[in-house]
């Protein structure tokens, strides 16, 4: 008998996503051992900020992680709020360990946060052995180009997510100019954490 597939559920979440600057560099530098390392200690920094605020990870692939937050009822903290607070502590988290990772193996990265707050639907999908719980919707796709736009060191959020943010958080935050994805409609009013320390400019 076949196990029972999970029904679609629609729901109100924020989505973050977070990668690593420079990760083709590290791997074509680097033994795949080494790589393997590396990246059990980015999960780590990245799944202890996701749980700190309430969150869950959701997918990993390769040097990106998606989280999602839906606290809803069960807080009265915002699950925009929840996002960015995550971002800005990953951010903080892993320059310890960039400058490590430097120091050993002369490799400079940072990481890139990108978050969007909307509908999604959560749907059981992929091939019949292989079938996961899986998020979709424009809110993914954003939150995605938000995270690939995103230099290092960088927390990239929509408008949608600034109007949870506390007027008391004091992050910094910084209006940007309209991002306009690509087969996308309408732009996106988007605001920035900046970096405080980047390894690489052109990261």
């Amino acid at each position: 008998m076949e196990p029972a597939q999970i029904q679609p559920k629609l729901s109100r979440c924020a989505i973050l996503f977070v990668d690593l600057r420079g990760y083709t560099t590290i791997c074509e530098g680097l033994h795949p051992n080494d790589v393997a390392v590396l990246l059990d200690q980015f999960y780590g920094v990245i799944g202890k900020a996701v749980h700190a605020y309430g969150g869950r990870v959701q997918n990993l692939a390769g040097d990106a992680v998606m989280a999602v937050f839906d606290r809803g009822a069960l807080s009265n903290d915002a699950d925009g709020q929840c996002a960015v607070e995550s971002g800005r502590h990953m951010i903080e988290s892993f320059l310890a360990v960039g400058a490590q990772w430097e120091s050993a193996h002369g490799v400079a990265t940072g990481i890139g946060v990108g978050i969007h707050l909307g509908m999604v639907t959560e749907s059981e999908l992929g091939p019949p052995t292989l079938r996961r719980p899986t998020l979709v919707g424009d809110t993914v796709n954003v939150a995605a180009r938000l995270c690939h736009r995103a230099r290092a060191g960088e927390v990239l959020f929509s408008a949608e997510v600034a109007t949870e943010l506390s007027e008391h958080a004091n992050l910094g935050v910084v209006a940007l100019p309209n991002f306009n994805l690509r087969g996308r409609s309408a732009p996106v009013r988007i605001y920035c954490i900046p970096a405080p320390e980047r390894p690489d400019p052109s990261q």
